[in-house]
């Protein structure tokens, strides 16, 4: 039996009142633990314990990435070394957090600073970099691996040439000098001297090795360049991160008109006690869509060019991986040389063919022989290197902070609002000052207005 419509609106309604005062509940926790994290001093024993607490889940979250960051993206050796560096970055973070209040809001306003501008930038030169560090070594890694196909390809149809020749010298040579007296005038004559086939093969051995030492070299030298890159571009990265956001609070706590255009809390009670009538906070105006909208398509322009240069990687593996895969099955083709060689003469020859006969012949010479060899077209024993495949893990770490950096275009103005509440609830003092002197702005604004 169905139940009562009644009784199903007083489930319905009863599970939503739960979901709600869960969410309230959750809210309110996440407030609480906002407030004691953004005191300088706390107020209760609870409070202390709550920040020593988020401090030292912040402390141990960054020391697992500085352990990440030596050991996987540095390619570090893993073992004590990375783990001393990493326990030291975390001992220090953790005590720069819990003493310096300031030092816990450096660290919450890095967060919002990645969907300014600055960060944007920052996002699009980790990203660059670390697709340039995935591809360009495995580009280089590929085309070694077809040059190494291409080198053990000629060796094996140089050698396969010179064996054929071999063979053939052998077979002309069986006939013997009687193979010359059976009166022709044309003769087999295959010559083929020792020191200029092998001269001729050492010569193209030393083109192909040459050009495979030149390939190592190259990817040698962009593995290098790359992984400084990357070092370089990480480091700077944080850096930058650090010092924007320490930019941002010297100028909020230093200069009273920075970043004060915004309709706080408090501003709108104060405009509302003097005019009668709320601030709305600032929306998104039709400049900015327009100019959100502009950017959006450079972002795009920009995954263009990503996609071709991952396109170029996944092309060069497949040729790669064609050529190795091309050499690997190439059969060994049989070959035999047989020689029939019969000499016979007449004598009168023309007796019979007065009475329309054939003439009788003796024989002379007769000579059979028979050469087997193989042909190969790759050298036997050959170590083809294999297709390295594209590193898929890393570009999409490359193309999720491509995706990120194009979703802080959107975000870019709430990301300014978020900064200025964040360092708002660390300096409340300050913040009354600054409302105070957006609010006489306003006011003297709004007085010469009204005397016009």
């Amino acid at each position: 039996m169905r139940p009562p419509r009644g009784t199903l609106e007083h489930l319905i309604r009863t599970r939503w009142r739960y979901w709600y005062l869960g969410l309230r509940k959750a809210l309110a926790l996440l407030q609480a633990t906002w407030i004691a994290y953004s005191k300088p001093i706390p107020a209760s024993c609870g409070q202390l314990l709550t920040q020593v607490l988020l401090c030292g889940a912040l402390a141990l979250a960054a020391a697992s990435l500085t352990y990440c960051w030596l050991a996987s993206s540095l390619l570090y050796p893993l073992g004590p070394p990375s783990a001393v560096v990493a326990t030291v970055c975390g001992l220090l973070a953790f005590l720069g957090l819990v003493l310096v209040p300031p030092a816990r809001c450096l660290f919450a306003l890095s967060v919002p600073t990645l969907g300014t501008e600055q960060g944007r930038r920052l996002l699009l030169s980790w990203s660059t970099a670390t697709l340039t560090v995935a591809v360009v070594p495995n580009v280089l890694a590929n085309l070694r691996a077809a040059g190494q196909v291409l080198r053990w390809a000629t060796e094996g149809s140089l050698e396969s040439l010179l064996n054929t020749t071999h063979w053939l010298q052998t077979g002309s040579q069986a006939l013997g000098p009687d193979g010359q007296a059976g009166g022709g005038s044309q003769g087999l004559t295959l010559q083929a001297r020792g020191d200029s086939a092998a001269a001729f093969r050492l010569h193209v051995l030393r083109v192909t090795q040459q050009v495979l030492e030149d390939f190592s070299s190259l990817e040698s030298s962009a593995r290098v360049v790359a992984l400084g890159t990357q070092r370089v571009v990480t480091g700077l990265f944080m850096l930058g991160l650090l010092l924007d956001s320490a930019w941002y609070l010297h100028c909020y706590l230093t200069d009273l008109r920075f970043d004060n255009i915004y309709a706080t809390r408090q501003l709108t009670q104060r405009l509302a006690e003097c005019w009668g009538s709320a601030a709305q906070r600032p929306r998104l105006s039709q400049a900015e869509l327009l100019s959100c909208l502009v950017r959006l398509g450079l972002f795009t322009l920009l995954l263009l060019a990503m996609a071709v240069t991952v396109a170029l990687d996944h092309v060069a593996f497949l040729l790669a991986q064609a050529a190795v895969g091309w050499a690997q099955e190439l059969p060994a083709v049989p070959v035999t040389l047989t020689i029939k060689y019969d000499a016979k003469y007449t004598v009168l020859g023309f007796i019979p063919f007065l009475f329309n006969q054939p003439p009788p012949e003796n024989p002379y010479l007769s000579a059979h022989n028979s050469f087997q060899w193989e042909l190969r077209f790759t050298a036997p024993g050959c170590p083809l290197l294999p297709a390295p495949r594209p590193h898929t893990a890393t570009l999409l770490a490359a193309g999720a902070l491509q995706l990120v950096a194009c979703s802080t275009v959107l975000l870019e103005t709430y990301a300014r609002r978020l900064r200025h509440s964040i360092a708002a609830s660390f300096f409340r003092t300050q913040e009354a000052r600054r409302v105070r002197h957006l609010h006489a702005r306003l006011q003297r604004r709004y007085d010469r207005h009204r005397g016009q």
